[in-house]
């Protein structure tokens, strides 16, 4: 086994839309929920993401299960490292982008590397170190109310700064946008400046292939997904990978199945414009907490509507209604119990028949792949950019759909069900 590029992804959703961006542009990729214990067989994969659902679990904790996943992937080959977080940047000022980036950056003996979650397709960019959400900063966006990671600053020097001790600098988008070599250039003059982390601005995908081409010679970089849009290309000049087949769809003729846990504002879009056609169930957070029978209830309702029509189960609310219940209760506790529900629904749903299941939400994801005993994951065929359907490969063997809460247009659901046929 010897694979070529390996990612660390901080969570479940990130980690396909990376591993989808890769397969989209011809690399044989592979995706893993969590680092494995023992051998597995990668097939002809040449890129490997590990998921891991370390965003918001404490810093030393995500450290330690970051590390673990380098050391696998090391052993596996990987000539190249990626750190990928999501392209807002979601953290708090505890980290865990800093304490993660430091630590990679660390085990493998290095002391510079770049930081560029811009991702221009899904709207994310990055200019004078600031990051905006389509046309509006990050902290002026839905995410500066995020439940989790509330984002309030947009200039990722300053959250950076708050991560990590290390000194970061900036390269702005008139060095980008004259090409590889002055990227490189500023990467070395950054170097010998004491620079550890350089922030890139990234307006355009053409600015991200002109990032991946200059940074080729470094061993680990850190960014979102689109940050590799156009390393396959590398790898491929360099005879390191073949052309690809192109992915297959994941044929399935079962019951159809969405689950949402997402508070992101296009979940919530999403969700009603389902319900305009199709029957969906809202499960109330406040009930799961006050610990009344919500799994058996949702599961009695499901099974009399999905052999007719594909159902939609959802705790999605307003990041307003979510923080009041968050302060009732204790915020830990309220994410842990509506993951542990989501869980347990798919459990029961996957064994009366459902084997095509949408996920939306980077948590609710997790907590669900967890309760399916996945393995890995077989990317297929985009359903929308950055999401494709996946197989999963393991003791549960259904079609999948993860979905990061602010991914897909308004009818991304239904979408997602034709794109099987």
């Amino acid at each position: 086994m010897s694979i070529v590029l390996g990612c660390i992804a901080d969570d479940f959703t990130g980690a396909t839309d990376l591993a989808n961006m890769l397969v989209q542009q011809g690399m044989p990729t592979i995706q893993l929920i969590g680092t494995p214990k023992n051998e597995m067989d990668i097939g002809r994969a040449k890129a490997v993401v590990i998921a891991l659902k370390s965003r918001t679990m404490k810093a030393e904790k995500a450290v330690s299960l970051s590390i673990d996943a380098l050391k696998w992937l090391r052993a596996a080959g990987a000539k190249q490292f990626l750190f990928k977080y999501c392209s807002t940047f979601d953290s708090t000022d505890q980290g865990n982008i800093g304490p993660v980036a430091d630590a990679l950056k660390a085990e493998l003996g290095l002391k510079f590397t770049i930081v560029c979650p811009a991702f221009p397709e899904n709207g994310r960019t990055v200019y004078n170190g600031n990051l905006f959400v389509f046309n509006d900063l990050l902290s002026e966006s839905n995410m500066r109310d995020h439940p989790l990671t509330p984002m309030t600053d947009s200039n990722l020097l300053r959250i950076l700064g708050r991560q990590t001790t290390q000194k970061i600098g900036l390269i702005e988008h008139q060095t980008v946008a004259k090409g590889p070599d002055a990227i490189n250039k500023a990467y070395d003059k950054l170097q010998k400046n004491g620079v550890r982390y350089a922030i890139i601005d990234a307006i355009y995908n053409e600015d991200l292939l002109a990032i991946g081409t200059a940074s080729k010679e470094l061993v680990f970089i850190t960014g979102g997904s689109g940050i590799a849009l156009g390393l396959p290309s590398i790898f491929r000049e360099a005879k390191l990978i073949e052309d690809a087949v192109p992915p297959t769809f994941p044929m399935k003729n079962g019951a159809r199945v969405v689950l949402a846990g997402s508070c992101s504002v296009r979940t919530i879009e999403q969700i009603a414009k389902w319900k305009e056609k199709f029957p969906a169930l809202r499960i109330e957070p406040e009930a799961v907490m006050q610990g009344k029978p919500v799994v058996r209830e949702a599961v009695k309702w499901a099974l009399r509507k999905m052999p007719n029509t594909p159902i939609l189960i959802y705790t999605s609310d307003s990041p307003n209604a979510v923080t009041k219940l968050q302060k009732h209760y204790n915020k830990s506790e309220v994410g842990r119990s509506l993951e542990k529900i989501f869980g347990a629904i798919a459990q029961q749903l996957v064994k009366k028949g459902a084997d095509r299941v949408i996920v939306a939400g980077g948590e609710t994801s997790g907590a669900v792949v967890k309760a399916l005993d996945v393995s890995a994951l077989k990317i297929g065929p985009e359903i929308s950019y950055g999401v494709p359907w996946t197989e999963t490969i393991g003791k549960t063997q259904i079609s999948l759909a993860l979905k990061s809460g602010n991914f897909g247009d308004i009818n991304f659901f239904n979408k997602a069900f034709k794109v099987l046929g």
